[in-house]
């Protein structure tokens, strides 16, 4: 059986995996800083964007997310580890994204999952280290990802 600070460590990270989906639908780039720590490293390079820091991604956001006019981020089904005030999760991302390709609106959707390192700290828990692992896509235009 889980403890009551299991269980609240659990609903802390879910929430913080959340969080980052708000953040990056509603374009609000600054609301990383409540997600990742200040020496975050995040990777995209499965899905052809850089590895950074956490001020280089947010830019990198701010550039290349504009060439979609829409898009969800849907996290789902994580399987989080704890350890004292370390944690790893992987979760389900299913990202349906629209772009203009070749004079036309197109949808196309990516399945991948997000591998996160976390660490307790004193504002609550923070992803340390995010990788984004391609699983597959539908409908992507040549040239948009890997």
């Amino acid at each position: 059986m889980l403890t009551l600070q299991q269980l609240s460590d659990r609903a802390e990270i879910q929430d913080l995996i959340t969080r980052y989906a708000y953040a990056i639908d509603d374009r609000n780039w600054d609301d990383l800083d409540h997600v990742f720590t200040p020496d975050a490293v995040i990777d995209y390079s499965e899905v052809g964007g850089p590895i950074g820091t956490l001020d280089e991604t947010k830019a990198f956001l701010g550039q290349s997310m504009t060439n979609f006019p829409a898009y969800q981020h849907l996290s789902t089904t994580s399987e989080i580890i704890i350890s004292g005030d370390t944690a790893r999760a992987r979760t389900i991302l299913f990202n349906p994204m629209v772009m203009n390709h070749e004079g036309a609106e197109r949808v196309f959707f990516i399945g991948l999952w997000y591998r996160d390192e976390l660490v307790r700290t004193a504002q609550g828990w923070r992803i340390q280290h995010r990788r984004e692992q391609k699983s597959w896509a539908y409908n992507q235009p040549d040239g948009v990802l890997p």
